[in-house]
């Protein structure tokens, strides 16, 4: 063992099928293969992983060639760069030939196919993404990014400023993997490097900008590195308005009381959205699917009017009208912007509603006033939901008396 060697205690990763059968496939006959990246950073840190991609000196036309003996599907998903997926059981699996930059400008870089571990790994942005696992057990390191994982630091290869100018998402990338791995203060060199990049910012595509915050906000220290960001002078450009950095903070805190998860939009929801026009606004900046789009519009109606004090009834109206998901959304909302703290137990009884009660199923349908006389047309649609707004105000009867007497009220008074 060398200073930049450690045997990885848990195997899980080189036994996980797919895996397994590429290594043993790549890693003979004169070439080697290697687990790399995200998947060895969290085997190292016991947090389980999605992805696992291998580096081999194979050429592509090889790794093609092997996996076609292997009777493994093989799709050239950039072969160019060296990138070819291997399917294993339906599961996919990005092979890399290793390679080094011939030549770099800003986010385009002159690479050529190599067979140096070392030269592979100064490639890469982070020292804590840079390690590689032998079929042995053995994981390999060659810029420091041991020592940065057991500090929980996140620190560029080499400088910088050069490598943000490779590309200039990596400024973002910084601050989710501080916000996923880091501890205590940042890395001052990539926070200087950073600030002083910021204008790159501005030309990444938006979907880009929306896949890595999205990322961040979920982290487990999203809330120090939004902290940071916003110390930065970079958070309100990316999102184009106030973020409320305390509200945020109880937002997690609540979070945490109510057994949450982290819900990316809900959580961006907290940090930015005060009125319908910050929805549409993070809706255009970050491109966000209409999905997203309609949460953060549903947060953003009258969530001032949730209190502690909210009556039973009312709670249960809300839960109807919007859905578990939808309610969760703006009563989290409105209980971080309140007076009240994370461990209030009204809150908490509020948001415990949908554990303790299924909403019912409306009993009426057209064809149940169209029986007591009301013919098709407008009026049948108004009356339906008239006979919908009055059963709710009613706290949701069953009773099929109370029910009929609706659905009389309902027709007499849309009977021409």
């Amino acid at each position: 063992m060398t200073a930049q060697q450690r045997r990885l205690g848990d195997a899980a990763l080189l036994t996980h099928g797919g895996a397994r059968r590429i290594l043993q496939m790549l890693d003979c006959e004169g070439e080697e293969a290697r687990i790399v990246g995200g998947a060895v950073r969290n085997a190292l840190l016991g947090e389980p992983f999605s992805e696992i991609d291998i580096a081999t000196t194979a050429l592509p036309d090889e790794i093609v060639r092997r996996a076609q003996s292997a009777n493994l599907r093989s799709v050239p998903t950039g072969i160019e760069h060296g990138t070819v997926t291997l399917l294993v059981d339906g599961t996919p699996y990005e092979v890399t030939t290793l390679r080094e930059d011939v030549e770099t400008y800003g986010r385009k870089a002159k690479v050529a196919f190599g067979r140096d571990w070392r030269r592979d790994a100064e490639r890469r942005d982070f020292t804590i993404n840079a390690l590689s696992l032998s079929r042995d057990g053995v994981v390999h390191d060659y810029v420091g990014g041991l020592a940065d994982l057991d500090a929980r630091r996140v620190r560029f290869i080499g400088d910088a400023a050069a490598r943000i100018a490779e590309d200039y998402l990596r400024i973002l990338r910084f601050f989710r993997f501080y916000a996923a791995y880091g501890e205590g203060e940042p890395d001052a060199a990539a926070l200087h490097a950073c600030i002083e990049g910021r204008a790159g910012l501005r030309g990444l595509s938006r979907e880009r900008v929306r896949m890595e915050m999205l990322k961040l906000l979920r982290a487990r220290r999203a809330v120090a590195s939004v902290r940071l960001m916003t110390e930065a002078g970079l958070l309100t450009g990316i999102l184009g308005g106030i973020a409320y950095l305390a509200a945020f903070e109880r937002f997690t805190a609540i979070e945490v009381q109510c057994g949450a998860s982290a819900d990316a939009i809900r959580r961006l929801g907290a940090l930015a959205v005060y009125v319908d026009e910050d929805a549409t606004r993070l809706f255009e900046r970050l491109r966000l699917s209409n999905a997203e789009h309609e949460r953060l519009h549903s947060m953003a109606a009258q969530w001032w009017r949730i209190d502690a004090g909210m009556p039973a009834q009312a709670a249960r109206a809300l839960l109807y009208r919007l859905g578990p998901v939808r309610y969760a959304d703006r009563l989290m909302l409105g209980w971080s912007r309140s007076p009240q703290g994370p461990d209030d137990s009204r809150w908490l009884a509020l948001a415990g509603l949908p554990a303790r009660w299924q909403t019912p199923t409306f009993p009426l349908a057209a064809a149940d006033l169209i029986a007591r006389g009301l013919g098709k047309g407008p009026a049948l649609g108004a009356a339906l939901r008239e006979a919908e707004a009055a059963w709710i105000a009613a706290d949701f009867p069953s009773d099929p008396a109370a029910i009929a007497a609706i659905a009389d009220a309902a027709v007499t008074k849309h009977q021409a």
